[in-house]
C-alpha cells in the first residue's frame, strides 16, 4: 500500500479499535475512522478474559495501551473446581489469567485511539461499502453478525455451526478469587457455570446446560427474574449470597443462546477485509476470543506496512491468521464437545476430574475411556518428572 491510506473500520469492538491504534502508531499520517452503530458505553457483556501471553504481545505492539489494560485488569493464577455436595478442589500455580470489564477495555482503546488522531464515530451504522466508498481499505470488524460480510457471504464462504448446549452470559457481585468451574446436578441433568473476576466489584458468570436440562427446568418459558432466582439457588455455594445480574432486557427475556462457530473460506474481497468475530469465532469455554481479535489487528497492521500491493498484503494477512488460529480453533471445538458430553466425565474421582477438565482440549479425550486417559496422563506426568533428574546424573 501507499505511504498514506484512508481506512474505514466498521464496528467499534476491540479488533477495530486496536487495529486503528496500530495503524496510527506505525504512520500518524494514515486517516482512520472507526464507525460504531451503538452509543458510547452501551456495550453488552460483562468481563472478558485473556492470558499472560497476550499482555506480552500488547506491550511489544503498543506499550501505552498495554500498560493501562494491565493496570485495569484483575489477575489470578489458580482455578477452583466445585461439584455441589461432592468436592471443592483448588489448583494453585496455574497459568496466569486476567479479566477486565468489556466496557472498560473499549474505553481504554477508544481513548488511546482518539489520542493518536483516530476519528471514532458512535451511533453511526454502515450498511454497505458504498457509504465509505472513498476509503482505500474497509475493515469489517462488526462481529459475528457482520452486515458487510453477509452481503458477500457466497464469496467469503461463510459457514456457521450451531452448538448443542444452551448458555447464558451473566454478571455477579461475587468477586471470585480464581477462575471457577461449578457443577450442579438437578433432577433434569447437570447445569454448570464458569466464573472469573474482572474488577474489584464484579465477576463474569457464564451458565451452560444441555437442551434437555434447559427445557426440563422450564428455562424455555421463564422470564429473566425467575431464571436468575433459580440459578442463584443452583450455584448458592459459590455465590455466597451474592446475586446474579442479567442484561435487564425490556421484554424480560433472559437471552439464552446456542454458541455459533463461524468460519470463512476467504477473509477479503477487493478492499474489504474481515477481522475478529466477523472472520471467526471460538467457543467461550477456552477464553480466547479477545486475544484472537487483537491478534488479527496486529497481523493486519503489520501486513499492510510491508510495502506490498493491497491484494498481496490482505492475502498474507489471511494466510498468517488462519495458520495462527488453527490450533486454538481445534482446542475450542474439543472443549465445546467435552461439555456437550459432560455426563461422560463428571462422575470421576476428584484427581481424575481435575485432569479431564484441564485437558478437555485434547483430541484423544473423546476417543478413549476417561479412566484410561487419566491413567496414561498420570504415568506420563511421573515420567516427565523423572527426566530432569536423570539428565542431572
Amino acid at each position: 500500500m501507499g505511504a498514506r491510506v484512508k481506512v474505514a473500520c466498521v464496528g467499534g469492538g476491540p479488533a477495530s479499535l486496536y487495529f486503528s491504534i496500530l495503524m496510527k502508531c506505525v504512520d500518524p499520517s494514515h486517516e482512520v475512522t472507526v464507525y460504531e452503530r451503538n452509543p458510547a458505553g452501551s456495550t453488552y457483556g460483562w468481563g472478558v478474559t485473556y492470558w499472560d501471553e497476550l499482555i506480552q504481545n500488547l506491550i511489544a505492539a503498543d506499550s501505552d495501551s498495554a500498560r493501562t489494560i494491565a493496570e485495569e485488569s484483575v489477575r489470578w493464577d489458580a482455578w477452583v473446581v466445585h461439584v455441589h455436595e461432592r468436592m471443592t478442589v483448588t489448583v494453585d500455580h496455574a497459568d496466569d489469567g486476567y479479566g477486565i470489564g468489556r466496557r472498560r477495555l473499549l474505553d481504554i482503546l477508544t481513548e488511546r485511539a482518539r489520542a493518536l488522531g483516530v476519528n471514532v464515530e458512535f451511533e453511526r451504522e454502515i450498511a454497505g461499502e458504498a457509504e465509505v466508498a472513498d476509503a482505500d481499505l474497509i475493515v469489517a470488524g462488526d462481529g459475528v453478525n457482520s452486515v458487510l460480510r453477509e452481503r458477500h457471504a457466497d464469496h467469503f464462504g461463510s459457514q456457521i455451526a450451531v452448538g448443542r448446549n444452551t448458555y447464558l452470559w451473566l454478571g455477579t457481585t461475587q468477586v471470585f478469587k480464581a477462575f471457577t468451574f461449578a457443577y450442579t446436578e438437578t433432577e433434569h441433568g447437570w447445569i454448570w457455570c464458569y466464573g472469573y473476576p474482572y474488577s474489584g466489584e464484579h465477576s463474569t458468570c457464564v451458565v451452560e446446560c444441555s437442551p434437555e436440562t434447559w427445557r426440563g427446568l422450564g428455562f424455555h418459558e421463564a422470564n429473566e427474574a425467575d431464571c436468575l432466582a433459580r440459578l442463584e439457588k443452583f450455584f448458592a455455594d459459590i455465590l455466597d449470597g451474592n446475586p446474579l445480574i442479567g442484561r435487564g432486557q425490556p421484554d424480560g427475556d433472559p437471552h439464552w443462546l446456542n454458541f455459533r462457530t463461524l468460519t470463512n473460506r476467504r477473509w477479503f474481497r477487493d478492499n474489504l477485509v474481515l477481522m475478529g468475530d466477523a472472520a471467526h469465532t471460538t467457543h467461550y469455554s477456552i477464553g480466547a476470543g479477545t486475544a484472537l481479535a487483537l491478534g488479527d489487528a496486529a497481523t493486519l497492521a503489520k501486513a499492510l506496512h510491508l510495502g506490498l500491493p493491497l491484494p498481496r498484503a490482505l492475502a498474507r494477512y489471511e494466510r498468517e491468521c488462519k495458520s495462527a488460529i488453527r490450533g486454538t480453533q481445534k482446542a475450542a471445538l474439543y472443549s465445546a464437545r467435552w461439555y456437550e458430553n459432560l455426563p461422560r466425565y463428571i462422575d470421576h474421582p476428584p484427581r481424575d476430574l481435575i485432569t479431564l477438565i484441564g485437558q478437555r482440549h485434547s483430541p484423544l479425550m473423546a476417543r478413549i475411556p476417561p479412566r484410561l486417559y487419566c491413567g496414561l496422563d498420570h504415568v506420563t506426568g511421573r515420567l516427565a518428572a523423572l527426566l530432569p533428574r536423570r539428565r542431572r546424573r
